[in-house]
């Protein structure tokens, strides 16, 4: 009766067994990013044994290969800011982010990491918690938003809980992807036992405390011989300049005008340097003497008045691309100067319709975008980017529009904007723009262009400049600002007055020959000289 209790109780253990196994498989699907390091307890490795003990004994009596359940294939979902990237890993690949109730006290918890939000992101800045501590979250509810090295983006959370301990906090800076973020629980009594929380950095920093240790002893008895030579040897170089005679009045006016006293030949008694000998070295300099160095009340010269602006992320991307563009992207650059008077009057005539029904006004720089996206798709080889392997020829045509905004420079995009009309182009720009200046774009927002345009003329004034390329794109194209000229006329001293704009195209000389750039720059004056062809 015995043996068949056992015999019994051990058939329930193994029907079981695809219980624990699933339990093992949600286990290594809840993370909340791709790069932070497991916290994994001692416990965990039991209760793992424990399952392992089990599917031993289950593929013994099934008969069963033993490796299929490492083989196991699942789908992991990484959330970077509410968009999911799926990838598949497999059991032995992927670590665990649950947290199991170890002998510190704490439960089962997990840790959430800086999640990776762009193809660029190392490091990121969290900008504002929208939850606090003790706050219950659900999924898809947003935890906190992050500034990432293009914009500032919304973390959601990716399943229910309780947010138990922020370790980051609002404004912590330079947060590498996959650091520690935030503790959250299952229950909400565990909350307060999070309080004093803080991750474990015990095994990275017992290793590194312990190597510098061994050196020093090993040094110092082969320094010791060394420093003696030294010191014997440096005081035979002092005694030449300690033997400068010079007469106070001429030790202050040397010091005030940065005279060396070693190249003035004293003529006073006994080689003296006077008074009279300095003046003439600074007259033989040209120096005015009544006019010394300004200097404190200490003697010392005033220091530089100054304030550090700490970098922002978005400065510091814009910084290292365009350092990029200009160390690795042979540029040159191609300028036109276009007529603009009758762009100007179907701008005047297609507002007046606009405002009649209650649109919203174009601008000359829609006007210019238009006129790009059909010269690209005029002249594709300008609509390119350069790799080691082959040049990529774009059939979509997407403007990046660069718009200055205080926390930095940002580069939204119009998508299609050869196929657009110029009152969707116009309300796309502004809406942008807006989103820009108040830093929420999302990487859909900025990411995907193929050209850009530059404008520095209409706000700003600028009559010519040249761009940087946005790599990876091969050109960018620069507005200056539009002025009245004097040109002849068709009678014999006669003249009129007309509108110009010089615009200036950088490219990149792998991808457009000169002679592209400029059949794309013909183009482009075609359509702005005649903008009625761009409305067919």
């Amino acid at each position: 009766m015995a043996y068949a209790s056992r015999i019994i109780n051990h058939s329930k253990k193994l029907r079981n067994v695809p219980n624990l196994l699933r339990h093992d498989h949600a286990v290594l699907v809840r993370c909340f990013s791709n790069g932070a390091q497991s916290s994994v307890c001692k416990s965990e490795a039991a209760e793992r044994e424990r399952v392992s003990k089990f599917v031993a004994c289950y593929h013994v009596s099934s008969g069963l290969p033993r490796n299929n359940c490492s083989r196991t294939t699942m789908r992991l979902g990484i959330p970077t800011g509410g968009v999911a990237y799926s990838r598949e890993l497999t059991c032995s690949q992927v670590q665990s982010r649950r947290g199991f109730a170890s002998d510190a006290g704490f439960p089962p918890h997990q840790e959430i990491g800086m999640p990776s939000l762009s193809p660029t992101m190392t490091e990121g800045n969290i900008a504002r918690w929208l939850k606090k501590e003790g706050d219950k979250v659900n999924p898809g509810e947003v935890l906190c938003e992050v500034e990432t090295d293009k914009a500032t983006v919304e973390m959601e959370c990716m399943e229910e809980g309780y947010l138990a301990k922020i370790i980051k906090g609002d404004g912590s800076k330079e947060i590498k992807v996959g650091e520690i973020i935030a503790i959250t629980v299952e229950e909400e009594e565990d909350i307060a036992k999070f309080k004093d929380y803080s991750p474990s950095t015990s095994d990275s920093g017992a290793p590194a405390a312990k190597e510098p240790a061994a050196p020093p002893p090993k040094q110092e008895p082969v320094q010791q011989p060394v420093s003696s030579p030294e010191a014997k040897s440096k005081p035979s170089s002092p005694p030449s300049e300690d033997r400068l005679f010079a007469s106070p009045l001429a030790r202050k006016m040397a010091e005030d005008h940065n005279v060396p006293l070693s190249s003035i030949k004293g003529t006073g008694p006994d080689g003296r340097i006077v008074k009279a000998d300095i003046e003439d070295y600074l007259a033989s300099r040209g120096k005015d003497v009544s006019a010394p160095t300004p200097k404190t009340k200490d003697g010392k010269l005033e220091a530089l008045d100054y304030v550090d602006i700490p970098h922002s992320q978005i400065r510091k991307v814009t910084a290292s691309r365009l350092l990029i563009s200009k160390q690795t992207i042979p540029h040159y650059y191609l300028t036109v100067d276009t007529c603009v008077d009758k762009l100007l009057d179907l701008r005047s005539q297609l507002n007046s319709l606009l405002e009649a029904s209650g649109g919203k006004r174009i601008s000359v720089n829609d006007l210019v975008i238009k006129a790009a996206a059909l010269a690209l798709r005029k002249v594709p080889q300008c609509n390119s980017s350069w790799t080691d392997d082959y040049i990529r020829q774009y059939n979509n045509v997407n403007i990046n529009v660069a718009v200055q905004t205080e926390n930095g420079l940002y580069v939204p995009v119009i998508r299609n904007a050869d196929k657009k009309g110029l009152s969707s182009i116009s309300s796309e720009v502004k809406q942008l723009a807006q989103k820009a200046k108040e830093n929420s774009l999302k990487p859909e927002d900025y990411e995907g262009g193929t050209f850009t345009v530059s404008n520095l003329g209409g706000p700003f004034g600028i009559k010519q400049f040249c761009a940087i390329i946005n790599p990876p794109q091969s050109g960018i194209l620069a507005v200056g600002s539009a002025e009245k000229r004097v040109i002849p006329s068709s009678g014999p001293e006669q003249f009129q007055f007309a509108s110009f704009i010089s615009v200036t195209l950088s490219c990149d000389h792998r991808v457009i020959d000169g002679a592209i750039g400029a059949e794309w720059l013909k183009a482009f004056k075609g359509y702005i000289e005649n903008p009625e062809s761009m409305l067919l």
